[in-house]
């Protein structure tokens, strides 16, 4: 896990995992503010082929296995993430969504919206998150 000091003297820090692929733009993976820890949408790349597949299910399972390894790399887990946004470039996929997401939050799971929105770069399914992950 790489760790980058903000430079706003602000109690925060910008990190990135080579576990997963590089932002294709000017923002980090994640960043953390005191006990929040914000993470940026994920998408379905698979991170050894750098390839996504095309179909959703397979696609909303990696990105839900991103979603994993970023919050663990941090020091976290699933459980630590209190909201999630989703964003589905076809609302038709929402059922299947729920199914697949439901085994990643089996109990408890975290508040969620969810918006129709197209992912950039033909995605159909992006996730981002905020996970509690108090010090001490």
């Amino acid at each position: 896990m790489k760790y980058d000091d903000n430079t706003r003297g602000q109690k925060s820090r910008v990190f990135s995992t080579p576990k997963l692929p590089a932002p294709k733009g000017p923002y980090s993976q994640a960043a953390q503010a005191g006990d929040f820890l914000f993470i940026s949408g994920m998408i379905g790349i698979n991170p050894e082929t750098g390839e996504a597949s095309k179909d959703f299910c397979d696609q909303t399972q990696q990105v839900l296995d991103n979603l994993r390894v970023l919050a663990e790399q941090a020091g976290g887990s699933l459980a630590d993430i209190v909201k999630t946004t989703v964003f589905l470039s076809d609302m038709n996929d929402f059922a299947a969504m729920n199914e697949i997401y439901s085994r990643y939050f089996p109990t408890n799971p975290p508040a969620r919206s969810t918006v129709a929105a197209t992912p950039p770069g033909g995605f159909l399914i992006e996730i981002e998150a905020i996970a509690f992950l108090p010090e001490g």
